[in-house]
């Protein structure tokens, strides 16, 4: 499995920006791609993660309302679309994936992580 991240930039608060990952090496039918952060002060956390087949969704509470998770089963590509940017949520963004199963949409148990994207938002 081999995820790249990518479309991390600066951007001021309020804005918006939009990350993609670029999935590869395997069919995902049975899995659930996810986003995920991280910060030298933070451990890496859950942002949000959509299940390959179907696309369910689920959000971390600080993201519910600005960030859309979305997929192209067709590109292989999973988005993170992220509106009214705050400084806190600058970090390095993350794609990650695993098998479907128990606690797959509290965004435990994932892995294969790309080099992340760099996102930065200042006020």
């Amino acid at each position: 499995v081999k995820l790249v991240e990518s479309g991390g930039g600066s951007v001021q608060a309020g804005g918006s920006l939009r990350v993609s990952c670029a999935a590869s090496g395997r069919s995902f039918s049975l899995y659930a791609l996810g986003w995920f952060r991280q910060t030298a002060r933070k451990e890496r956390e859950f942002v949000a993660v959509i299940t390959w087949s179907g696309g369910v969704t689920y959000y971390a509470d600080n993201s519910k309302g600005r960030f859309t998770i979305s997929r192209d089963t067709a590109k292989n590509m999973v988005y993170l679309e992220m509106n009214n940017l705050k400084p806190e949520d600058s970090a390095f963004y993350y794609c990650g994936s695993r098998l479907l199963g128990s606690d797959w949409n509290r965004g435990y148990g994932y892995g294969n992580w790309g080099p992340g994207t760099q996102v930065i938002v200042s006020s």
